[in-house]
Parts: C-alpha cells; sequence; structure tokens
C-alpha cells in the first residue's frame, strides 16, 4: 500500500474517531417531545374549515384584542411597520410592486385564522384564546373590506367568506373546498 493511500486511510479512520467522540459529549440540549406538546402545534385547518375549534368573535372585539396584542408590529388598522401591511392593495397583485395583504392576496378566511392561531403574536405564539383569533380575524377582515363590522366570525362563517383573490389560486385538492 502506498503512503498517500495509508496516511488517508489514517486520517479518515482519526476523524471518525473523533466525530463520535465530539457526538457523545454533545450539550444534551432540549428533551425529547411528548405527544401532547405535539398536538398542540398540529392544528391545521383547511379552506373547508375542518378543525375549526368552537367559539365566535366580533369585529368590535377584535378592534380591541388587535389593539392590545397586534398594533405594536402591524401598526393601527394593519398599515404596516415594523411587521406586514395586513391591509389594502387590492388590485395590486399584477403591478410592478405587488402588495400582498390578507384582503388583496390570501385565498381563504380559514387561513388567517390558522395564521393568527399558531404564530401571533410573534412574541407569544399560541397565546390567543380561539374567541380572540376569531374576533381579531373578523376585524382584519372588516378593516379589508371583505366582511362587514356586523359580522360574527366563528367556525361557521369563516370557511363562507369568499376573499377577494380566492380565484386566482390553483385548485389542487378540489374535494377539500368549501
Amino acid at each position: 500500500m502506498s503512503m498517500h493511500k495509508i496516511a488517508l486511510l489514517t486520517l479518515t479512520l482519526s476523524g471518525l474517531t473523533a466525530g463520535a467522540a465530539i457526538a457523545a459529549e454533545s450539550p444534551k440540549l432540549g428533551q425529547p417531545i411528548t405527544e401532547k406538546d405535539a398536538a398542540a402545534w398540529n392544528q391545521s385547518i383547511g379552506p373547508d374549515g375542518v378543525g375549526l375549534p368552537p367559539g365566535r368573535g366580533t369585529v368590535k372585539r377584535g378592534a380591541e384584542v388587535y389593539a392590545a396584542k397586534c398594533e405594536i408590529c402591524h401598526a393601527a388598522k394593519g398599515a404596516g411597520t415594523p411587521a406586514d401591511r395586513l391591509v389594502g392593495g387590492q388590485g395590486s397583485l399584477d403591478s410592478a410592486q405587488p402588495i400582498k395583504t390578507v384582503g388583496s392576496y390570501w385565498p381563504y378566511a380559514t387561513t388567517l385564522f390558522d395564521y393568527v392561531r399558531r404564530a401571533m403574536p410573534l412574541n407569544e405564539p399560541q397565546s390567543l384564546s380561539a374567541e380572540e383569533v376569531y374576533a381579531v380575524s373578523a376585524y382584519v377582515l372588516n378593516l379589508n373590506g371583505v366582511v362587514n363590522e356586523k359580522f360574527i366570525a366563528d367556525a361557521k362563517s369563516m370557511p363562507q367568506v369568499k376573499m377577494p383573490n380566492r380565484d386566482n389560486f390553483f385548485v389542487v385538492y378540489p374535494g377539500n373546498l368549501p
């Protein structure tokens, strides 16, 4: 065997041994997730509303929750800054600078509920009650002119909301649509 092959073999074996030693000495951060903890994050809601929880929320209550928990990032009435703008942009998607908001881009109201429940507020995801999420959803939909101020968001009404851009999405699973 040539010297180069012996040297390469020695380096390879040394690397494998060192790698195993490093892995054995890892800081062992975290812990295995329990089924209960995983279930808290496994809460997808499709366009048909399957999976929406009990509860309801009004536009008026949504304005209160929004002011307390959302406005700091999304500004008054969803104008944006520092976080994404939530309102406006209708008719801008085919322009050179489209404005993608809940009202101009999102295809389903249930997506709004799902996202807010799962990820907002950014500093405390999943901290809002179902009633608060329904209320904030109703408020944001109202700000975008999608629903009127008397709209009550719940598991029955959310899948029935016709978003302005719904028809501009490709339907991959048509059996799951409202």
